[in-house]
């Protein structure tokens, strides 16, 4: 089988470093891919939101399956562009990716389907949603409506806090994605992620984790894209699993379906857990980052069957086989991230590096220059671990963040803490 992987972060390494164990894998292609990637896949130049342009690619190299990773081709439409032109695609249809694309498209589907969420009201200008932080009070949420690299959330502890993310919003710091306004209750509780195939009709879950958002040690600090994660997540029991997908996933897979935009792909369901029920803070409509790491470290060569099973509409025919064991990663990023950080600096990884399928590092934002690797972007290595417990998976990725020469990168020394 011939894949393309559109992507080049560290979420896409990971995917292609599952598929490629796969002996049903010919020839993987990543586009745009990154220095690590190159070292697994050929790595292509195409621009991976242009629908034709993508299916174009696919007819040309023989393509038979296509994984899209980022959220931006799938809100532009990639996904649809491929099937009409009768090529498989992991990924759902521009409508459905409205699930992330629009906060309040998802919490109109909460709604119309009873699944349990924050209280929320949206507002396109500044001055009613003001009117509305002071009448509610703090801590409450301000989130840009559309797709802001995951920059669009704040967690305001104040309302002056709250009013200055209404302000950053509608001045522009988020662009278009910021042109209307989510507000929503603040939920206290633990957080935790869960994913779910879905083929249109048939939902097979395929792993928890935990990650961590914020900057500093002890979850402090502003939000980041995530700077680690782990696998599974124990406060997600099988208990808490069934309610979720009794009131959670399926109902709004039977919306989706109910409205003419049957999800396809995969359901990233970010949870509040408290007093042993889950409510849902938002979907990803695609693997997380670094989340996406940690449950490729776990799933390897069977990724690719769940993948393709559930791009060609027959999930209910394959299942999940996981093993007794945890992953842990943690995120390398660039000196000053989330804020203004330098790019192009050398990076000397272990010499004696054995990658193998208990440690891994993969390549998130980096990029290769005159033979040497350097930083191309804020979040620039993911070290992962596997272990029989979640202390062996935390010592392996610590170890492998401990021996890469890096003096311009930093990485939280605490991952995982809320579990250990």
């Amino acid at each position: 089988m011939n894949i393309l992987i559109l992507g080049g972060g560290g979420r896409e390494h990971a995917l292609a470093w599952a598929i490629r164990q796969n002996p049903k894998c010919d020839r993987l292609i990543v586009a745009p891919g990154n220095a690590g990637i190159a070292e697994i896949a050929r790595c292509a130049e195409l621009a991976i939101e242009d629908g034709a342009a993508v299916a174009g690619f696919c007819e040309e190299h023989a393509i038979d399956l296509v994984v899209i990773g980022p959220e931006a081709p799938l809100a532009a439409g990639v996904a649809d562009a491929l099937r009409a032109a009768g090529i498989a695609a992991f990924g759902p249809s521009q409508a459905a990716a409205r699930l992330e694309a629009s906060k309040a498209f998802t919490k109109e589907i909460c709604d119309a389907c009873g699944a349990p969420t924050a209280t929320w009201a949206r507002f396109t200008e500044a001055g009613p949603a003001r009117d509305y932080i002071r009448r509610m009070g703090a801590p409450i949420v301000v989130k840009a409506d559309g797709l802001a690299a995951g920059k669009g959330v704040t967690v305001a502890m104040t309302e002056d806090e709250a009013i200055d993310a209404i302000d950053a919003a509608f001045g522009g710091a988020f662009g278009a994605a910021g042109a209307e306004v989510v507000i929503e209750e603040f939920m206290e509780g633990e957080e935790a992620s869960f994913f779910v195939l879905v083929d249109g009709t048939t939902c097979l879950p395929i792993g928890t984790a935990q990650d961590h958002k914020r900057v500093g040690e002890g979850d402090t600090g502003p939000n980041t894209g995530g700077m680690g994660a782990y696998s599974p997540a124990p406060i997600l029991t099988a208990q808490l699993q069934a309610q979720v997908m009794a009131e959670i996933i399926q109902p709004t897979v039977d919306e989706m379906a109910r409205r003419g935009m049957p999800f396809q792909g995969v359901l990233y369901a970010g949870l509040m857990i408290r007093d042993g029920r889950a409510r849902l803070v938002e979907y990803n409509v695609r693997f997380g980052d670094p989340e996406c790491q940690v449950l490729m470290m776990r799933l390897g060569a069977q990724a690719l069957d769940l993948i393709h099973a559930c791009a060609e509409s027959r999930l209910d025919s394959v299942s999940v086989t996981w093993a007794d064991d945890h992953a842990l990663t943690v995120v390398l990023a660039a000196n000053g991230y989330p804020g203004d950080y330098a790019k192009g600096a050398a990076i000397r990884l272990p010499e004696d590096l054995a990658e193998t399928s208990s440690a891994m590092i993969f390549h998130a934002g980096t990029a290769e220059r005159g033979g040497q690797l350097i930083s191309a972007e804020g979040r620039v290595l993911n070290a992962t671990g596997r272990g029989a417990s979640l202390a062996k998976a935390r010592d392996r990725a610590y170890a492998l963040a401990e021996a890469v020469d890096w003096p311009q990168g930093f990485f939280r020394r605490d991952i995982g803490w809320r579990a250990l």
